[in-house]
C-alpha cells in the first residue's frame, strides 16, 4: 500500500472536504439530516467564516462551480464588482498609483454571504437557520485559536492597536492578541447572524416558502441594517497599505444594486476528461491553457516527461509561465477577451514550442488572433516580504525571498489565505467552492457587524485600456478558482485550493497526477508541491520574481540541481508548505464516493461515509 498522510475516504452516502475540520463537520451534519450537497456546502461556508477569520469572512467574495446529474456544470459568481465611485480618476486624485492592498478603498461589493444565500435558496432543501446553526455556535460558544490563526494575530497586533481598534476589540480583547488555544468568540457577528435569521423567521411566519424566506434575508443584507452599517463605516477614514488613512467607496445604493448570478463554465477536453472553470473574468482559464499547452508537448506524461521527473517539472513550470503571461495581457471582465483563440488547440500548438530546454526569465504573452499583447506596469522585486506590521499585502501562499539573484536554501515562507470546500452527495450533485476575502488582516472590523470588508479591488489596475483596468460595475480579475471535471458528461471530480495566484498551478499539478498517473485523491494531494513566482502577483504591489520556482523540500537533491542547471532560480521551502488541495470524487458506474484533504497547515479535513 502507498503511504498517505491520512486515508482516502470511500462510501456511498456523501463526502465533504474542507480546509478546516469545522467546515467539513458542518457540511456533513447537513447531509446526515437529509440535506443535499448545496445545503452542505452552504453550512460549511458559514462555518469557515467563523472558524478561519484570517482566511475569509462574511464581507468577502466567492466563486463556485456545481453540477447535478443530467445538467451541464454551472458557475455561481459571487464576486462583487467595483462600486460606482471606484474610478481610476478617483484613485489618482488621492495620489495613488495602485489600489491599496488593505483598508476600505479596495472593497468591492461583498459577495460571499450573498452567494451562499443564493445557492441555498435556489438549490438547497433546508432552512437557513438550520444551515447556519454550526457557524453560529462557533462564534457564540467559541473555538480554540489554532497555531496558524495565532501567528496572524501576533503579526497584526501592533497594527490593530495603532490603527484598527475595532479589530483589536475582537482579536486582542485584553490588549494582547489571542494566543494558541484561547477561545475566540465574536459576539457582534453572532448578533448580525441572529438578526438575519430573524428576517427569515418573520417571513416564514407570514407564510413565505423556504426560498422566499431566504430572499428576505438577502434584502436585509443588501438594503437593511447590514448595508447601512457598511456604508456608514466606509465614510470613516482608516489606515491602509498606502501609509495614509482613506475612507471607502461603498454606498447603500451599491449594495442594493448587485446580486450573485449564474453563468456557463468554460471548459477544455484533456485525454478523456473535461475540466470546467470560471470565465475569463477570473484566472480560472489559466488552468485550461496549461492543459492545452502540455497536451501539445510531444511525449508529455511519459518517459522523461512522466509525473515526478525533472523534465516534467521543468515543462509544467514553463507552461504555467506562458499561461499566466496571457492572463496578465488578456483576462478581464469585458466582452473583448479573445477567449476562443486562447483556448484553441491551434494557439496552444503555436505556443508550446516556446517551452525549450532552458528556463525562461521573460514574460511572454501571446498574440491570439494576431492581436498585440499589452502588459501593465510591473514591479520586479529582488527581495520582498508582504507581511509587515502595517498590514501590507495579502497573506498569500508561499513567497520567495531572492537575494542578489540567488535563492538560499529553505527561505520560502508559508502563509495562508482563502478557504475551499468540495461536496458530493448520494444523488450525484457536486459543489466546488472557493470563498475568500474579508479576512481579519485586510480591513478593520465593522463594530456593529463583527466582520471586515474584502480588498479584491487591489487586483485591478489604475491604468486605462487594460482588460483588468478598474471601472465601476466591473469585476476585478479574481484569483478564486474552483475546479470541476466531468467524464462522459457526468461530474466525477470536484477539487480546489487556496493560494492566490498559485491556485491554478497547484490544482493542475493535482489533476495531472490523477489523470496521468492514476493517483488516488489523497496521494495526489500529498505529492510534493511546487510552483513558479515568475509572473506578477495579482495582489498589491504586484511584484514578480523572474525565473523563480519554489519546491517543497521532499524533492530529490538531484532533481533540484537539474532544474538549476536549466536556469531556474530554485528555492526550497519546508517539506509540507506548498499546496492546500481539497477533493471529492464519484464513480458513476458504481456510485462510490471518495474524498481527500490537505495535511499542510494542520487544519484541512474530509468527512464522509
Amino acid at each position: 500500500m502507498e503511504f498517505t498522510t491520512r486515508p482516502e475516504l470511500a462510501g456511498t452516502f456523501g463526502m465533504v472536504s474542507a480546509t478546516h475540520w469545522i467546515g467539513a463537520q458542518a457540511g456533513m451534519a447537513m447531509l446526515e439530516r437529509g440535506g443535499n450537497a448545496f445545503d452542505a456546502a452552504a453550512a460549511a461556508g458559514f462555518a469557515l467564516q467563523a472558524a478561519e477569520p484570517q482566511q475569509n469572512g462574511p464581507g468577502g467574495d466567492m466563486t463556485l462551480l456545481f453540477a447535478v446529474p443530467g445538467s451541464e456544470p454551472r458557475v455561481l459568481c459571487a464576486q462583487g464588482p467595483a462600486p460606482a465611485g471606484a474610478t481610476i480618476g478617483a484613485f489618482r486624485a488621492l495620489g495613488l498609483d495602485h489600489v491599496p492592498g488593505t483598508g476600505l478603498l479596495p472593497a468591492a461589493i461583498p459577495g460571499s454571504t450573498l452567494g451562499w444565500l443564493t445557492l441555498l435558496a435556489d438549490h438547497g432543501t433546508l432552512p437557513l437557520a438550520e444551515v447556519m446553526g454550526p457557524a453560529l455556535r462557533v462564534v457564540e460558544d467559541g473555538l480554540p485559536v489554532t497555531a496558524g490563526l495565532a501567528a496572524v494575530l501576533a503579526r497584526m497586533a501592533r497594527h490593530f492597536r495603532e490603527h484598527w481598534p475595532t479589530s483589536a476589540a475582537v482579536y486582542a480583547p485584553d490588549g494582547e492578541p489571542l494566543r494558541e488555544g484561547a477561545l475566540l468568540r465574536n459576539p457582534a457577528l453572532a448578533r448580525t447572524w441572529r438578526r438575519l435569521l430573524a428576517a427569515e423567521s418573520r417571513a416564514a411566519e407570514e407564510g413565505a416558502a423556504r426560498a422566499e424566506a431566504i430572499s428576505a434575508v438577502v434584502r436585509e443584507w443588501t438594503e437593511g441594517f447590514v448595508a447601512e452599517a457598511i456604508a456608514a463605516f466606509c465614510r470613516r477614514p482608516h489606515r491602509d497599505s498606502s501609509g495614509a488613512a482613506h475612507a471607502g467607496l461603498l454606498t447603500v445604493r451599491d449594495l442594493a444594486s448587485w446580486r450573485p448570478h449564474y453563468e456557463p463554465t468554460v471548459s477544455l477536453d484533456f485525454r478523456g476528461w473535461t475540466v470546467h472553470k470560471c470565465g475569463f473574468w477570473s484566472q480560472g482559464p489559466v488552468f485550461l491553457q496549461q492543459l492545452a499547452l502540455l497536451d501539445a508537448v510531444p511525449g508529455f506524461g511519459e518517459g522523461a516527461l512522466a509525473p515526478g521527473t525533472e523534465g516534467y517539472l521543468h515543462t509544467v513550470l514553463e507552461a504555467a509561465k506562458l499561461a499566466l503571461a496571457d492572463r496578465d495581457a488578456w483576462y478581464g471582465d469585458g466582452l473583448d477577451v479573445p477567449a476562443e483563440e486562447l483556448l484553441s488547440r491551434e494557439y496552444a500548438a503555436q505556443r508550446a514550442p516556446l517551452i525549450g530546454g532552458a528556463a525562461s526569465h521573460e514574460l511572454r504573452p501571446g498574440s491570439p488572433g494576431g492581436r498585440a499583447p499589452r502588459l501593465p506596469d510591473l514591479v520586479v522585486r529582488g527581495s520582498f516580504d508582504a507581511a509587515g506590521v502595517n498590514g501590507l499585502g495579502e497573506p498569500n501562499a508561499v513567497r520567495a525571498l531572492v537575494e542578489a539573484g540567488t535563492m538560499p536554501e529553505r527561505d520560502g515562507r508559508a502563509r495562508t489565505d482563502t478557504v475551499h470546500i468540495d461536496v458530493v452527495d448520494r444523488w450525484g450533485a457536486m459543489v466546488s467552492a472557493t470563498p475568500s476575502g474579508g479576512w481579519l488582516s485586510s480591513s478593520p472590523v465593522i463594530p456593529e457587524l463583527g466582520f471586515p470588508l474584502g480588498t479584491r479591488l487591489q487586483m485591478a489596475w489604475l491604468e486605462e485600456g487594460l482588460p483588468n483596468s478598474l471601472a465601476p460595475g466591473r469585476r476585478p480579475r479574481t484569483t478564486l478558482s474552483p475546479s470541476l471535471a466531468t467524464r462522459g458528461g457526468e461530474a466525477v471530480l470536484a477539487f480546489g485550493s487556496p493560494g492566490g495566484d498559485q491556485q491554478d498551478q497547484w490544482q493542475p499539478h493535482f489533476f495531472l497526477d490523477v489523470a496521468l498517473r492514476g493517483a488516488s485523491l489523497q496521494s495526489a494531494i500529498d505529492a510534493p508541491g511546487f510552483h513558479s513566482v515568475h509572473t506578477p502577483s495579482s495582489f498589491y504591489p504586484h511584484e514578480h520574481q523572474p525565473g523563480v520556482a519554489l519546491l517543497e523540500g521532499r524533492f530529490a537533491p538531484e532533481t533540484v540541481e537539474a532544474l538549476r542547471r536549466r536556469g531556474h532560480i530554485v528555492g526550497i521551502t519546508g517539506d509540507w508548505q506548498i499546496g492546500r488541495l481539497c477533493a471529492v470524487a464519484r464513480d458513476p458506474a458504481t456510485g462510490v464516493l471518495r474524498a481527500g484533504a490537505n495535511p499542510r497547515g494542520m487544519a484541512g479535513y474530509a468527512v464522509g461515509r
